[in-house]
Parts: structure tokens; C-alpha cells; sequence
């Protein structure tokens, strides 16, 4: 079940570093961080769905790729999106 469209495009203008930027670390990690949000609490309605928890711990995985890929290169960034989704950080 896909981010409704209105939420991206929140997330996308609530994110982005310019007009354009759809697909910037920040915007990517704002996006995964909605999707992780709804599918736990999907999970927590329906603790038997396999399929969606292995999607889940996907998504996760790869928000915390990309956001050791932020913290190598650009650190301030980093400390900012996490701070401004409330992320635990290293």
C-alpha cells in the first residue's frame, strides 16, 4: 500500500532543497520514514501479515543506507533531517 499522493507530495515540498528536488537523500529519507510509519501501523492491526513485515524491515534497511550515506557527506544535513524527524542518530 503506497504513500496516498497528497502525503508525498507534502513530504516532497515539506523536504526538498529546491523547487525541483524529488530525489535528494533529505526527500528519500522523509518519504521512507511516512511508508515506515504506516506499515507499522499496519502490522500492528494485523500481526500475522509476513509479506508486509519483510517489506517493512526492507524500507528500514535502506533508510539506514542512505543515511549513512548523508552522514559521510554531508554531516550537518544529516544531523538536521534526523532531528527534524525525530530519528535516533550515532
Amino acid at each position: 500500500m503506497p504513500l496516498m499522493k497528497e502525503k508525498k507530495t507534502q513530504v516532497i515540498t515539506d523536504f526538498h532543497r529546491h523547487d525541483t528536488d524529488t530525489g535528494s537523500p533529505d526527500v528519500q529519507i522523509a518519504i521512507m520514514t511516512e511508508r515506515i510509519k504506516q506499515l507499522t501501523e499496519h502490522l500492528r492491526a494485523n500481526k500475522h501479515d509476513e509479506s508486509c513485515r519483510r517489506g517493512l524491515l526492507k524500507l528500514v534497511g535502506q533508510r539506514r543506507r542512505t543515511l549513512a550515506y548523508l552522514r559521510k557527506t554531508n554531516y550537518a544535513r544529516y544531523l538536521a533531517i534526523t532531528e527534524r524527524l525525530s530519528l535516533r542518530h550515532k
